[in-house]
């Protein structure tokens, strides 16, 4: 049992996923994106990691509420695919379905919202970057192990839903921008 019900007939996007484990490069990829005049999201971990350390929390007190952590990026998620056209191509730095890959890393069990989400989501074409070298940083504090083994949740997550995954191999920054847009148009 794959733990994702059958999607249910929803509308198709323009939308586009940039993801893949800790330290793939898919921040850099959609900011390269976004230089090139396309519509790019954020990522939500990321985001509230900031908000919550601009209003005074630790690393390692958001860390310690992970399951609270994991529901508030989750509800940033949701609000920000619901807000999308889904007739603008949009390159989108991670979506809703990573976040099952972190439930399912952590031992948590995904709220209803993440799996109605999930079933209602539609992408054009979900882009799994190989790893490049881990990189530590206040945000990704993830062990080469842990990297890894979110890397290959996050594709069988992917691989298990109804869209179009392509691996996008550890290029320059530039080369897999447009390996990407090679296979977008």
């Amino acid at each position: 049992m794959t733990g994702i019900q059958e999607p249910r007939p929803a509308q198709t996007t323009r939308w586009h996923v940039v993801t893949g484990g800790p330290s793939s490069g898919k921040t850099t990829t959609v900011n390269l994106l976004r230089g090139r005049g396309y519509s790019t999201t954020i990522e939500h971990a990321r985001h509230y990691i900031d908000l919550q350390r601009i209003s005074g929390r630790s690393i390692r007190q958001i860390r310690d509420r992970q399951a609270q952590f994991q529901r508030a990026v989750v509800a940033m998620q949701i609000q920000q695919e619901r807000d999308l056209d889904p007739a603008q191509t949009v390159f989108l730095d991670r979506a809703l379905p990573d976040s099952l890959a972190y439930y399912r890393f952590l031992g948590i069990d995904p709220d209803p919202a993440l799996r109605d989400a999930v079933t209602q989501a539609r992408y054009a074409t979900v882009f799994l970057l190989d790893l490049l070298p881990l990189a530590p940083d206040y945000a990704r504090t993830e062990d080469a192990a842990a990297q890894q083994r979110l890397h290959e949740l996050i594709e069988q997550v992917y691989r298990e839903l109804p869209f179009p995954v392509v691996t996008v191999p550890a290029l320059p920054p530039d080369e897999r921008v447009q390996f990407i847009l090679d296979r977008t148009r």
